[in-house]
């Protein structure tokens, strides 16, 4: 299926990025706070409502930059205390030499909650970054709220082959980290580009994607798709007890398509208690770029089912 293989490819070459140290957030009244990457693999720009209100953490995927979630800043940042990370070693935040990386990813934001005693915040993410919400949540689910899973599913290996394991794709994923972590500057930034214009219609952040490819560690980005392609917390998930949204990029699917595909979300989320996915019919991989007032409409409501919403 053609959407599938475009989000593996996607998962794998792109998802976004973080910020150059030496470029400002494009969130103007942004504070970063004050967090070492030597202690954890992610930078924070935090802004939006008075610190120690309702937070909300966005998590962009692989290879982005928190830049991809200034639109969903700029909507709820009057009602949420915005916490807005990029990942060590993409899109120039300062690298990691944490190995395995996303396990190290996972509980260092789970530490970060802790430590600035976040009361249940909401976690947003964006493929990588969706996983990574979904993680949180079923390691910890007492300590977070509602979870937004932006295109980005328990095992994205299986989207593919539904018959597919962590085992099987290991020989695979040992290639890719070989692949990507031996890639040039200039070739990680030719493929983000590539991955990006499959997965985003405006054409300004093909440019950006290729800039982010540029600014990240392509030793982190081999490490962390092979452990994205052969991570299944599908077993796991059942353990999550707030709700869950997932959005899923439908542009391009005929209906019959989506409902093939639809399906296939559906069935990654099939334990958990409170679910629910929604296809993006006329947005690429970076949905809430592609269709922002369906994208944060959609989120608004969510929230306000679940009970937190001002």
């Amino acid at each position: 299926m053609k959407h599938i293989l475009v989000t593996v490819v996607a998962c794998g070459f792109v998802a976004g990025a973080a910020l150059s140290p030496t470029t400002a957030h494009a969130q103007a009244a942004a504070v970063p706070a004050s967090v070492s990457t030597t202690a954890r693999p992610f930078t924070i720009a935090r802004t939006g409502a008075v610190p120690g209100g309702r937070s909300m953490i966005l998590i962009p995927g692989f290879l982005s930059s928190g830049e991809v979630w200034d639109g969903t800043v700029a909507r709820f940042r009057g009602e949420y205390d915005m916490h807005v990370l990029t990942l060590a070693g993409f899109a120039g935040s300062p690298t990691t030499s944490a190995d395995p990386y996303l396990p190290a990813v996972r509980d260092a934001i789970i530490q970060y909650i802790r430590d600035n005693r976040l009361d249940h915040p909401v976690i947003v993410g964006h493929s990588l970054g969706g996983f990574m919400s979904l993680w949180i949540a079923s390691t910890v689910p007492d300590l977070v709220g509602p979870v937004v899973a932006v295109d980005g599913v328990p095992f994205l290996t299986a989207l593919g082959d539904t018959t597919m394991t962590a085992a099987r794709a290991d020989a695979q994923a040992g290639m890719m980290r070989t692949a990507m972590g031996g890639m040039t500057t200039e070739a990680l930034a030719a493929q983000t580009r590539m991955a990006m214009m499959q997965q985003v219609k405006d054409t300004a952040w093909h440019a950006k994607g290729a800039r982010w490819g540029a600014a990240s560690d392509p030793s982190v980005a081999g490490r962390a798709i092979a452990e994205m392609l052969t991570t299944d917390i599908r077993p796991d998930v059942g353990r999550i007890r707030t709700p869950v949204l997932m959005l899923m990029a439908g542009n391009g699917l005929a209906a019959e398509q989506q409902a093939t595909t639809l399906a296939r979300y559906e069935g990654q989320l099939r334990t958990v208690r409170n679910a629910r996915v929604v296809a993006a019919s006329n947005a690429l991989h970076f949905i809430m770029i592609d269709e922002p007032v369906f994208f944060h409409d959609t989120v608004a409501s969510f929230l306000t089912r679940a009970g937190i919403s001002r």
